[in-house]
């Protein structure tokens, strides 16, 4: 697939805020998996598995690793299951999903889907970072099974520090952060901004 126009991209991330705002921000008080309290939720799932969110995130994500030059994108069940479809979807050639352990039986892999080649360019996907502990987790088995993390790609960023965790975490020169969208932009008179 050739590159996304920047005005199909910019269309792509608008029709992505709008519908993170109509379908997926809860008001209210939840536990995050953080086991931190918030007043407000994204359930970024409610948004990303209907049909014009899922083809705007899929064109996003889908740019982001062409930019990078990777051939894969996956993560952590179940929040990048989606991401990482809609990804292929865009003409990503494959989709991987990485196991929080191990099976005892089959292949016993750690990494799901199309056989990845040592070295291959990756990009961890994420629905909502918070901490960042889940995607710091999955960049990290994916590094250890011998691939290459060209980038990780939110597809909102809670702005808690996850971003700082997972650059830290990346390295200097060894991979890129970005979000598609923050709070900010999804709910910018938040109580806790």
């Amino acid at each position: 697939m050739a590159d996304e126009p920047t005005s199909t991209l910019q269309a792509a991330r608008a029709q992505l805020r709008a519908d993170l705002r109509a379908h997926a921000l809860v008001i209210g008080e939840v536990t995050l998996t953080s086991g931190r309290k918030a007043q407000y939720y994204v359930d970024a799932k409610r948004a990303i598995l209907l049909p014009d969110t899922f083809t705007a995130i899929g064109a996003l994500v889908a740019d982001r690793a062409r930019a990078w030059g990777a051939s894969a994108v996956g993560g952590v069940p179940v929040s990048a299951i989606p991401v990482a479809c809609a990804a292929l979807a865009a003409g990503i050639p494959k989709a991987f999903i990485v196991r929080k352990e191990r099976k005892e039986h089959g292949l016993q892999r750690w990494i799901e889907g199309p056989v990845l080649t040592p070295g291959e360019r990756c990009v961890i996907v994420e629905d909502v970072v918070t901490t960042g502990g889940s995607t710091i987790e999955a960049l990290e088995r994916v590094r250890g099974e011998g691939l290459t993390v060209a980038g990780v790609v939110s597809v909102l960023d809670r702005l808690a520090g996850g971003a700082q965790a997972i650059k830290g975490a990346l390295g200097e020169g060894q991979g890129r952060y970005e979000a598609l969208t923050t709070i900010d932009e999804i709910y910018p008179q938040r109580p806790d901004r």
